[in-house]
């Protein structure tokens, strides 16, 4: 597996990452423990170093699940849980909570599920307008000087916040949604994080399983999948967006690939300190996704892509409304 580094931090991760959401949480029932720890444990196998978690999954069992499939390979990976949201009695989310007291609490919290003596990355989970950044920041930063982080990050964070946060502590990765169905960081987020050396985490690499190919308008999701919610996957969006799969598919044919590892290839290719972490329960998938790190897209292939995604307009907001207001702050 290929190394890259997050912009200037010297923090090395494997090429592709593997976002462990999924398993536990917002596509449906948690898949079967057992079974999750052997796929996290067979990504160890085929070079995956980087494994992405949170408190808000489930909350709380996904840290607990990757805590225990990692515990034999302490040291020899980097795992980036988050901070900034409270739940209620029920373990519904009730808000967003980044007072620096929050924080330590979490942080504490966290390094007992994931069975650590540091978390290697840390992440805002989302801007929280009731506190200062700087606030944010400076706490992040004490509990790196107490050995308990080791690096800061945000997720979802305009350029703006991302400039503040930084000057006080600074950022090793802000992870956001990008693929070639979400293209909005390259408008400001992106110029920001190369000037000021922060790498880039692509979370939904393959726009929520849609980029594989595997969906469309006949889909059914399990009633508690979150992308029900998703203005982009309703029926007649998910059928007027294939135009971007068929894209893909035929990218992939030429590369005797497949759409989701062309849609990887494509964000490995944009710049050498963006890392993607896709999510999979399946392990036929996790062996695919990894297998992206291979397909090598030539500056004719990325052209006749971007000629060709130029002309297509993805429908359908990427969030519900209530969940957009959080983004981008």
């Amino acid at each position: 597996m290929q190394k890259r580094r997050l912009g200037k931090s010297g923090l090395e991760v494997s090429a592709i990452g593997l976002g462990c959401m999924g398993m536990s949480y917002g596509y449906g029932p948690p898949a079967d423990r057992q079974e999750m720890i052997k796929l996290i444990r067979r990504a160890v196998e085929l070079g995956v170093t980087f494994f992405d978690t949170a408190e808000a999954y489930g909350p709380y069992i996904n840290e607990e699940l990757v805590g225990e499939a990692l515990a034999p390979f302490r040291g020899q990976v980097v795992i980036a849980t988050k901070f900034g949201f409270k739940f209620d009695a029920a373990g519904g989310q009730s808000g967003m909570d980044s007072r620096p007291a929050h924080i330590r609490e979490v942080a504490e919290a966290s390094l007992d599920r994931l069975q650590v003596e540091a978390i290697d990355l840390f992440y805002q989970h989302r801007v929280d307008p009731d506190v200062p950044i700087e606030d944010v920041a400076g706490a992040v930063k004490d509990l790196i000087r107490e050995g308990k982080v080791k690096h800061f990050g945000l997720s979802e964070a305009g350029a703006q916040t991302i400039r503040r946060a930084h000057a006080v502590q600074p950022v090793t990765a802000l992870q956001s949604e990008y693929s070639l169905w979400f293209r909005e960081p390259e408008t400001e987020v992106l110029p920001a994080l190369e000037e000021l050396g922060i790498g880039f985490v692509a979370f939904s690499p393959l726009g929520k399983g849609f980029l594989t190919g595997k969906i469309d308008e006949q889909t059914t999701f399990d009633k508690t999948d979150f992308r029900n919610i998703v203005p982009r996957f309703t029926p007649e969006n998910r059928k007027a967006n294939q135009t971007m799969v068929d894209l893909l598919r035929r990218i992939a044919e030429q590369k005797q690939a497949t759409p989701a590892q062309i849609a990887l290839a494509w964000l490995l290719a944009q710049k050498p300190w963006i890392v993607p972490i896709p999510g999979t329960t399946k392990l036929k998938r996790l062996e695919e996704n990894i297998a992206a790190v291979d397909v090598k897209l030539t500056p004719d292939d990325l052209r006749e892509i971007e000629s060709a995604a130029s002309q297509i307009t993805v429908q359908g907001a990427r969030y519900p409304e209530h969940l957009q207001r959080r983004v981008g702050r």
